[in-house]
C-alpha cells in the first residue's frame, strides 16, 4: 500500500476511532507500544482528530549558516536558501486525505511548519501534519484550527538551520517507524501509527472496542441524566461499520 486514494479510503474507516481504540487493537495484534509516537508529539490544540496515510519527509541539520541579508532579500530568505540547498518538495507528493509526517532527528529549534505552509498543505488535501520537531506561529495555527501535532513550539525559520531529503521514504518520527502508506492518527491523547499490513485487522478489532465502549458509556450517560452526544451514538457507529468483518 502507498499513500493513494485506496489508502485514504481505508483511512476513512477510522472516522469514529479514538487513538485509544486503535492502540488497544494493536496490542491485540502483538504490536504493544511499538507504534506509539513519543508522548511529547501532541496536538497543538484540543479537539484535533485526524487519520490518513503517511506522506513522509526527513529534515537534516544544516552545516552552513545563512549569509547576512539585505532588507529586500530577507523577504526572499527561504527562496534563496532553497535554491542552493533544496526545499522540502513535499507539495508534489501530497495526495487528498494524507498526513504529512516530518522526521527531524538531530535538528535544533527550527519552525519547519508554521501558519502559512501548513495551510497550504491543507489546500492540497492534507488532513493533518505531524512532526517530532517544532512548529511556529502557534497563535495563528490555533486560530486557524490547523490540524498539527508537534513535539514543541519554536520561533525560528528554516534558512541556515536545516535541509530536507527523503521524500516518501521510511522515517523514524517520534521514536517509531513510519512508512509511506502507513495510517497515522492523532487526537488529544497523542499520535499512533498503524502499519499498512495491519490496517484491516485493526479496523475490525477497533470497531468492536469502540462500539462496546459506546454502549457502556451511553448507559452511564442515561443513569447520570447527561444528554447523548456523538461519542455514544451507537446506531450511527454500527451503520458505519456494517460492512466491516
Amino acid at each position: 500500500m502507498t499513500a493513494t486514494a485506496d489508502a485514504a479510503q481505508l483511512a476513512a474507516k477510522f472516522k469514529y476511532f479514538r487513538t485509544t481504540d486503535v492502540t488497544d487493537a494493536l496490542d491485540a495484534l502483538g504490536r504493544q507500544d511499538l507504534t506509539l509516537m513519543d508522548e511529547r508529539v501532541r496536538p497543538l490544540w484540543q479537539g484535533i482528530r485526524f487519520w490518513g496515510p503517511a506522506i513522509t519527509v526527513r529534515a537534516l541539520p544544516a552545516n552552513v549558516r545563512m549569509p547576512v541579508l539585505s532588507p529586500a532579500d530577507a523577504l526572499r530568505s527561504h527562496a534563496i536558501w532553497f535554491a542552493e540547498h533544496g526545499g522540502m518538495k513535499i507539495r508534489e507528493a501530497v495526495t487528498p486525505g494524507c498526513v504529512v509526517v516530518t522526521a527531524t532527528g538531530g535538528c535544533g529549534e527550527v519552525g519547519i511548519w508554521g501558519s502559512n505552509n501548513t495551510m497550504e498543505m491543507i489546500t492540497h488535501g492534507t488532513v493533518g501534519v505531524v512532526t517530532d520537531g517544532y512548529c511556529r506561529d502557534t497563535d495563528e495555527l490555533i486560530l486557524q484550527r490547523t490540524p498539527i501535532a508537534s513535539r514543541a513550539r519554536g520561533r525560528t525559520i528554516i534558512p541556515g538551520r536545516c535541509t530536507f531529503t527523503g521524500i516518501n521514504e521510511p522515517v523514524g518520527c517520534g521514536g517509531v517507524l513510519v512508512r509511506p502508506g502507513d495510517i497515522v492518527g492523532c487526537d488529544g491523547d497523542g499520535c499512533v501509527v498503524v502499519p499498512q499490513e495491519l490496517v484491516h485487522d485493526v479496523i475490525v478489532i477497533a470497531k468492536g472496542i469502540l462500539i462496546d465502549d459506546a454502549h457502556k458509556r451511553r448507559a452511564l450517560y442515561e443513569r447520570l441524566g447527561l444528554p447523548a452526544d456523538e461519542t455514544v451514538d451507537v446506531e450511527a457507529m454500527q451503520d458505519f461499520y456494517a460492512d466491516v468483518n
